[in-house]
């Protein structure tokens, strides 16, 4: 197709076709069909900007064309070609939804600025489309809180695989938002508007996985009394989310292999190869190569799976993000009396230093049963968990380990106090980096860069 508008005429008349197509070939690619069933096809053909119908006609009328058209494709653009006996059924369709009508016989020029009138409604409604896809895209990304410079790395790439098809597999600890990075993915990508289907392999018995993978036929096993489409039929033109594939059994890795590589499937207790087109998004917290070496996971599948790796890093080091999470939480989870919560300096500096194993899972878990027995609102340190509040921390035995964690807990320690001076200094000088920079000694330069690496605006201290 051109860049010239496309325009469907439809009428039973010969000679009105053609006078329609001498009039209007010049600035539009004009299309025609002599009943209502030839347009339908000619519509889910191709795509088309306008449709201009007749309303009587054999076979299928244009009050039957126009409510396909209405059902199937809502924002294309239908005007009505009516007698004067027929005005009546012509008003009653743009009620209904239809563009406008003329009146027969059509006049040319009345004609032509009814289909400028109408190409531009469909101009502004697809403009309309686009920018609500585009703003759906940006609130995707107010779903993942973070100003942490290492997870924003990972949402980046996160944004540039989307718009691809090739396959992602998410590492990254328990609770450490896997799920909700696949969800992101799937909704930045071409495949937006198709499904969206995850299964969890460590979450359903080894003898129901297969079935539920792939699908049965009626009577396969007992209990089968009808077929069922598995989650690969079922994330079809979509995305499947295979949520802790490392407990994926070694039979069934070797089917799940087989269907990524062929892209089809076959149902349990079938032999017809049905083809699928899912784009796979995979995620485990354990360490695949590791399962590789103890052979409890497959290299080939492993390389199908992993065309792009995205690590998310876990809440302990990405301390910056802890005040913003609790945020999102209070806001998320805020009772019906509308109080607005807040957090004391102590339980706020206890959840600064606590090791989150649990990650931003168990962070959310513990705000919203804070919420719950908060005294007007505010959470202290009575309204914690006792492991929170009293945590001992595993030192490791082996040297590197040790090492390890020494380096995070010095890194840690510097950061909190850096935090916590700069916030002080702030709140003194009420965020004016002059008379900061005159207190403490540090040049603007070294306040400002100490500033930005932990992300910290001073705009929020000024009064």
């Amino acid at each position: 197709m051109g860049s010239k508008p496309s325009i469907l005429f439809v009428d039973d008349e010969e000679k009105m076709l053609d006078i329609l197509k001498i009039n209007f070939s010049r600035d539009y690619q004009v299309l025609i069909a002599r009943n209502g069933l030839e347009a339908k096809e000619i519509i889910e053909r191709q795509p088309l900007d306008l449709v201009i119908s007749d309303l009587k006609m054999p076979k299928m009328d244009g009050r039957q064309l126009f409510s396909f058209v209405q059902q199937e494709y809502p924002y294309l653009p239908f005007v009505i070609m009516t007698a004067y006996g027929t005005i009546e059924d012509a008003v009653e369709a743009i009620k209904n939804g239809a563009f406008d009508y003329i009146v027969k016989p059509v006049k040319i020029e009345e004609l032509r600025q009814v289909i400028k009138k109408a190409l531009n409604y469909y101009e502004l409604v697809s403009e309309n489309t686009r920018l609500k896809a585009k703003l759906e895209k940006i609130e995707e990304y107010r779903k993942i809180v973070t100003v942490d410079p290492e997870m924003k790395k990972v949402l980046s790439l996160a944004e540039q695989v989307a718009k691809t098809d090739a396959n992602v597999l998410i590492l990254g600890e328990t609770g450490t938002g896997k799920q909700l990075m696949a969800e992101f993915i799937h909704n930045m990508s071409l495949v937006a508007d198709g499904p969206f289907v995850e299964i969890n392999a460590g979450a359903i018995p080894r003898e129901l996985l297969e079935s539920e993978l792939f699908g049965y036929e009626k009577g396969a096993f007992t209990g089968a009394v009808q077929t069922k489409k598995g989650k690969f039929e079922l994330a079809n033109n979509g995305t499947l989310f295979l949520d802790e594939i490392g407990e994926l059994p070694l039979d069934l890795q070797v089917k799940l292999l087989h269907a990524v590589e062929r892209n089809k499937i076959v149902r349990v207790g079938g032999t017809k190869e049905i083809p699928i087109n899912v784009r796979l998004i995979a995620a485990t917290n354990r360490d695949l190569k590791k399962e590789i070496e103890n052979k409890n996971f497959r290299s080939d599948l492993y390389y199908r799976l992993s065309v792009v790796t995205l690590r998310l890093p876990p809440l302990r080091k990405r301390r910056v993000d802890i005040p913003l999470l609790i945020d999102f939480f209070l806001q998320k989870h805020r009772l019906k009396d509308n109080v607005e919560y807040k957090i004391d300096e102590e339980a706020m500096s206890i959840l600064l230093n606590y090791s989150w194993p649990g990650n931003i899972r168990e962070l959310e878990n513990v705000i919203q049963q804070a919420m719950i027995f908060a005294q007007n609102g505010v959470i202290t340190k009575a309204q914690l968990p006792e492991d929170v509040v009293n945590q001992s921390f595993t030192i490791p035995l082996d040297k590197e380990s040790f090492q390890n964690v020494k380096k995070e807990h010095i890194e840690k320690v510097v950061s909190d106090l850096e935090i916590q001076y700069l916030n002080k200094l702030l709140s003194q000088t009420k965020g004016n980096i002059s008379k900061a920079a005159e207190l403490s000694g540090y040049n603007r330069r070294q306040l400002q860069n100490l500033l930005a690496k932990h992300n910290i605006n001073t705009k929020n201290f000024k009064i």
